[in-house]
C-alpha cells in the first residue's frame, strides 16, 4: 500500500505547493512516499533540492489513478484543481485521503528551516520561483543598482541572470535557496511560503505584493503571523519602502509547528496491516 503526495505545479505559478508538499514528504519519509507533481521539471527539482527520493510528473491530478492502485493513500495540494465530483471519487478510491489546507495546514514548513544558521545577509530579495512573463525583469529595468543580493527563481528564463546583474550587487543561484532563506535577516519576497520559511528560521520576512497576479493564495497567513506587506512602482521605490519597513518592523508571531504524528501513525498502521494480508491477496490457486 503506497502513499502518494500530489502538488499542483507549473512554470507560471511557481513551486509553493511543491515546497510545501516536499516538507510533508520529508516528515513522512519512513512511510516511503512518492511525490507527484503536475510538471516533471518540478519533480526533478524536488529530488535534487528538497530531499525527495521518489518523484514523478503526471501533468494533472486526474492522472493519479494511472499511477495509483485502489486503496492507496493520498495527500494532495491541488489549489482548487479537484472538483467536488473528483474529490468524491478520490475518497472512494483511497484508504485515506488528506487535503493540504484542511487536514494539513498551508503553513506547514520543512524542519530544515527550524535549525539555526549563522546570518550571512542583513537583507536579500527572493522575488519568487516564477517569472514566466518576465514581469520582475521589466520591474527592475528602469531602476538603479541596489546594494542587495538577489536569489534567483527556478522558473526564470535562461539568460535572465545576466540581465538582472546590473540591478543587484550579487546574484545567488537557486541551489542556495535554503541556506539563503535561513541566513538572511530581512527577506523581501513575493512568495508567501518563503515568508513562512524565513519566519520559521527566526528571521524577519517582508512580503512584496507583485503586480502581475490578480489573486494570491493564502494571503491570510500574512495577517496570522503579522508579516508586513509593501509595494512599489519599480525596484527603486520597492527597496526604499523595504528599508522604511525594516525601520518600523512589527512584532511577529512565532510559526505554528504542525504535529503530523497522528496522520503518520494512521498511514503506518494501515501499511503494516496491508503487509500482513498481502501474501494471501497475491496467492494464486
Amino acid at each position: 500500500m503506497q502513499l502518494y503526495i500530489y502538488a499542483k505545479s507549473g512554470h507560471s505559478f511557481g513551486l509553493e505547493n511543491v515546497r510545501r508538499a516536499s516538507a510533508i514528504y520529508n516528515m513522512l519519509k519512513e512511510t516511503s512516499p512518492i511525490l507527484c507533481t503536475a510538471d516533471y521539471r518540478a519533480a526533478t527539482f524536488a529530488k535534487s533540492e528538497l530531499g525527495v527520493d521518489k518523484g514523478v510528473g503526471i501533468d494533472v491530478i486526474g492522472n493519479l489513478p494511472h499511477v495509483m492502485e485502489r486503496r492507496d493513500i493520498l495527500i494532495y495540494d491541488d489549489s482548487g484543481e479537484a472538483s467536488d465530483t473528483m474529490t468524491g471519487h478520490m475518497k472512494e478510491f483511497c484508504s485515506y485521503l488528506y487535503k493540504i489546507g484542511s487536514d494539513i495546514p498551508f503553513d506547514i514548513v520543512d524542519e530544515v528551516f527550524i535549525n539555526d544558521l549563522d546570518l550571512k545577509n542583513e537583507k536579500a530579495i527572493f522575488f519568487a520561483d516564477d517569472d514566466y512573463a518576465n514581469w520582475f525583469l521589466d520591474f527592475c529595468s528602469s531602476s538603479s543598482k541596489q546594494e542587495l543580493p538577489l536569489l534567483l527563481g527556478h522558473y526564470f528564463f535562461l539568460g535572465n541572470e545576466d540581465k538582472l546583474k546590473p540591478f543587484f550587487n550579487e546574484i545567488i543561484e537557486e541551489e542556495e535557496y535554503i541556506d539563503t532563506i535561513k541566513s538572511t535577516k530581512y527577506l523581501l519576497t513575493a512568495s508567501i511560503n518563503s515568508c513562512l520559511e524565513s519566519l520559521a528560521s527566526g528571521n524577519f520576512p517582508i512580503f512584496f505584493k507583485r503586480g502581475d497576479k490578480d489573486s494570491i493564495e493564502n494571503l491570510e497567513l500574512l495577517d496570522k503571523y503579522n508579516i508586513p506587506t509593501i509595494t512599489g512602482k519599480n525596484l527603486d521605490q520597492l527597496v526604499e519602502n523595504f528599508n522604511k519597513q525594516i525601520e518600523n518592523y512589527p512584532k511577529l508571531k512565532p510559526i505554528e509547528r504542525f504535529d503530523i504524528s497522528t496522520i503518520k501513525k494512521e498511514i503506518q498502521d494501515i501499511q503494516k496491516k496491508f503487509e500482513m494480508i498481502q501474501p494471501s491477496l497475491d496467492y494464486k490457486y
